[in-house]
């Protein structure tokens, strides 16, 4: 078999999962698109969950790392190992301990991401300008819009603490889970 037979061969069998639970993807979207409408609506409750959902992936993880870690004490990297869970333990304490603080902090991460990202993309369009791709401007007007949601959380700290982690995990839950609910609905009717 040559390699495109293969791709058409896992892009059918795909397909036919899809269709065959089509319901799965319909019932999960229309609960994410629930989760994400509360989300939006309640901002502040999400940001405050997401930190304290964080607080204990934090610290589940660096405990099962800890005991691995000295489990596996002969490994090479055991200090580093043993740095890295012992971290995740004390990030997950602090995050369920002050979970108001947290979510200031996980805000200020989000805000630098918004802006760090913002300038990449605008630098990555200006290079496609140079290039003399087209569309480039679509690049650069997401750039801008990521410099400007930056700028939005980071001044408004800190009370865009309150809604801003929790609007955008809501806003990410409802297009996500349209998006389920499109892929559902046309492997339906498919």
């Amino acid at each position: 078999m040559t390699i495109p037979q293969d791709v058409t061969r896992l892009q059918s069998e795909m397909r036919a999962s899809v269709r065959e639970h089509w319901k799965a993807f319909l019932i999960e979207g229309i609960l994410l698109v629930i989760l994400g409408l509360a989300a939006m609506i309640v901002p502040p409750l999400a940001s405050l969950a997401v930190t304290i959902f964080l607080g204990w992936m934090f610290l589940i993880s660096g405990i099962a790392g800890l005991v691995l870690t000295f489990w596996a004490r002969q490994m090479p990297g055991f200090w580093w190992s043993l740095i890295s869970a012992v971290l995740a333990i004390g990030a997950g304490i602090i995050l369920l301990a002050k979970p108001v603080q947290g979510t200031v902090t996980l805000t200020i991460v989000v805000g630098a991401y918004f802006l760090a990202e913002g300038v990449t993309t605008i630098m990555y369009a200006l290079e496609h300008r140079r290039e003399l791709s087209e569309r480039w401007s679509w690049m650069l007007f997401a750039g801008l819009l990521d410099i400007l949601i930056a700028a939005i959380i980071i001044a408004g700290l800190p009370g865009s603490a309150e809604w801003a982690i929790g609007l955008l995990v809501g806003i990410n839950l409802l297009f996500g889970g349209a998006a389920l609910i499109g892929v559902a609905l046309a492997a339906r009717n498919a």
